[in-house]
């Protein structure tokens, strides 16, 4: 229910343009929310550039090493949570949920606050959640929030005057961000290789950690290391795949 203030003054705000509202959550407790003007001032951030991987052991990657890890808050209070279900307290289960949406948004806040405080141009990439929780990852990929993480990096680098921006990750964990090999580990089966050395310049990489670098470097001009292969080069430019018919066999073994 809208509320519109008719006495007092608040700065930044005539009385008469004063409206707050009161809205009512999941768990029944009403909440009064006011808007409050807030002058913000654009800084130069003290570093140039990162690169931030989304993943599920950890929900972000920086190209520095920074991780936010998986708080699992699902997991966490799953006992509590299935305790109130099987006695029917539909109250408490309400607020058990509650608590885990706010465990996960402070942990979110926290950490798109300080890459923002920190680095003039953000780079993040663009896993998409919608795909993911079709498969037998919905629990872990729900529980991470990356559409929030992604929501809160583009309105507060926006706030503070940063450069935010979402890339393509296709092929940044397989790419080597040294010299572009496609040696990494791919496929469902090779998730739990977290660690691994490119074939072609023996360089040890952490997964997370490369594939945050991908995607800096994409934004920095530099095409994905890999991104294209020959096969697929030479099928765009009109030159179609070799087929084996059974003339030319024939013609071979004569």
């Amino acid at each position: 229910m809208p509320l519109t203030a008719t006495a007092g003054h608040t700065r930044g705000f005539s009385p008469a343009s004063i409206c707050a509202t009161c809205p009512q959550d999941a768990v029944g407790d009403w909440w009064l929310c006011l808007p409050i003007q807030v002058n913000m001032q654009e800084s130069v951030a003290p570093r140039e550039a990162v690169g931030i991987d989304l993943g599920l052991k950890d929900v972000a990657v920086t190209s520095e090493g920074e991780r936010l890890e998986a708080g699992r808050w699902t997991d966490r209070y799953a006992h509590k949570l299935a305790q109130a279900q099987c006695r029917a307290h539909r109250q408490a289960a309400r607020r058990i949920h509650r608590k885990i949406a706010r465990c996960r948004a402070d942990a979110l806040h926290k950490f798109s606050r300080s890459v923002v405080e920190r680095y003039q141009r953000i780079v993040v990439g663009d896993v998409s959640s919608p795909k993911l929780v079709r498969t037998r990852m919905a629990k872990a990929v729900l529980d991470a929030g990356w559409g929030r993480l992604r929501t809160q990096l583009l309105y507060k680098g926006q706030q503070a005057g940063r450069s935010v921006e979402v890339v393509s990750e296709r092929f940044t964990t397989r790419a080597c961000s040294q010299c572009g090999s496609q040696s990494g580990p791919q496929g469902l089966r090779q998730l739990a290789v977290r660690e691994w050395t490119c074939a072609d310049c023996g360089t040890a990489h952490d997964r997370d950690v490369n594939a945050a670098k991908n995607i800096l470097a994409s934004r920095c001009g530099r095409p994905c290391a890999g991104t294209s292969h020959r096969g697929q080069t030479a099928r765009r430019a009109g030159h179609p795949r070799p087929r084996k018919t059974r003339i030319s066999r024939l013609t071979a073994a004569a």
